[in-house]
């Protein structure tokens, strides 16, 4: 977990509830900010939090802008035991509509369609990926807090092809083309989970590779970290490293095998799933800890703009990275302290002008022609002309291979 706190040389733990003060304060020299009244109101709303769900450790992850409201967005440690209460109500849906329509299906003895969809990629566990840490959210500091659902990799897809402002109002229904599966509850859920996994980042070393949060042996590192001069942060993207997992284009952090079947199938099954996995390429992102300085550009955009927040008073200044890819994320860093915000709407930088998909185009049903196509019967008058022509048609035809005869007869002459 991270908090805005400094680490002294001391052993000690990370503070459950970091000093939203000291943040505002380091925030207001980078540029940004909600304000020291609003920064003290989200720390008591925090510590409201904390006290009422019982967390180990909460930070104030940033905060989302909408039309009507907006959200003021907390990340806590997930606890164990939480799976009980994730049981998402589309899943229960899902259930529901299987068994009406086994019911129905038996009742009136329907025909069982052999149609088999794609297969869904797996949700991930809570605790790991994108659903290591919850989140809860609230439109004022003071008001009830209400926890988000976990994210779902079609959720995440979704997310990546459209382009929705909040409207403050966490039941509202999106609407949007392709369609996404959720209400603006599960998008803003999934936009959290993208902004945190392309913006979370801390000084070099902070972090040691291989080893979770939480371990003695991490808590040590953190212990021995000396810090990295202001002047260096500011200068070089390789001081600063990502240290939330990248979000693979399956919309989940670890790539799964989809081709893996279950053993009630057959043995030629089995063998074409052989076949299928040997032709499959696991999808591998960006490593943990990947310097800043390996991200991509977009659209001839870089990707981090690094400033120092005084050039005057150098000695007293901090580091601020900001992000040009999701307008609103901010990290700052000041010897031993760090810690990333995002103020922003919650959308990803699109170039000059954002196009919707378009449409495709309707399917034909059924091709169409003069022999597929049902011509209207003729009335009785229509028929006796056409009877009419026909029989003066016939008439001409034998007259003409008469006169044909006559010839032939008359050249053998």
């Amino acid at each position: 977990m991270i908090t805005g706190g400094g680490i002294s040389g001391e052993r000690m733990e990370p503070p459950p509830l970091p000093n939203v003060s000291e943040i505002g304060f380091y925030l207001e020299q980078a540029g940004v900010g909600l304000g020291r009244e609003e920064m003290q109101r989200v720390f008591l709303a925090l510590k409201q939090l904390m006290e009422s769900q019982a967390l180990l450790h909460c930070r104030l992850w940033g905060k989302v802008l909408g039309t009507g409201s907006s959200y003021i967005v907390a990340e806590a440690e997930y606890r164990e035991g939480e799976e009980e209460e994730e049981k998402s109500s589309e899943e229960v849906t899902e259930e529901e509509e299987r068994e009406a329509e086994a019911e129905e299906n038996e009742m009136y003895r329907l025909p069982q369609s052999t149609y088999k969809p794609l297969p869904a990629v797996p949700k991930e566990d809570l605790g790991t990926g994108a659903n290591k840490c919850v989140y809860y959210v609230c439109t004022e500091p003071g008001l009830p807090w209400v926890k988000l659902p976990s994210v779902s990799p079609a959720q995440i897809t979704a997310a990546r092809q459209i382009r929705k402002f909040f409207t403050g109002r966490l039941d509202t229904p999106v609407v949007s083309y392709p369609p996404f599966p959720g209400n603006e509850a599960q998008y803003l859920r999934a936009q959290i989970a993208r902004i945190s996994a392309g913006t979370q980042v801390s000084p070099q070393g902070f972090f040691q590779a291989g080893k979770e949060e939480g371990d003695e042996e991490e808590e040590a590192a953190r212990d021995s970290f000396e810090g990295i001069p202001v002047s260096k942060l500011a200068e070089s993207l390789s001081t600063w490293v990502h240290h939330v997992q990248h979000v693979l284009q399956q919309g989940r952090c670890t790539w799964v095998n989809l081709a893996v079947k279950t053993g009630e199938d057959s043995e030629e099954g089995e063998a074409e799933e052989k076949e299928e996995l040997d032709e499959l390429e696991p999808e591998v992102g960006p490593p943990l800890y990947t310097p800043l300085s390996e991200d991509a550009e977009m659209f001839n955009v870089p990707p981090w703009t690094s400033k120092m927040s005084s050039t005057l008073t150098s000695q007293h200044a901090v580091a601020v990275q900001r992000s040009n890819l999701w307008p609103g994320a901010y990290a700052y860093a000041c010897g031993k302290k760090f810690e990333n915000i995002y103020v922003g709407w919650g959308l990803k930088y699109s170039g000059k002008g954002y196009s919707p998909a378009v449409p495709p185009l309707p399917q034909k049903e059924y091709p169409s022609g003069p022999e597929i196509t049902e011509a209207l019967d003729p009335s009785l008058e229509e028929e006796q002309v056409l009877k009419e022509a026909l029989e003066e048609q016939r008439a001409a035809q034998e007259e003409m291979e008469d006169i044909d005869d006559e010839d032939d007869e008359e050249e053998d002459d």
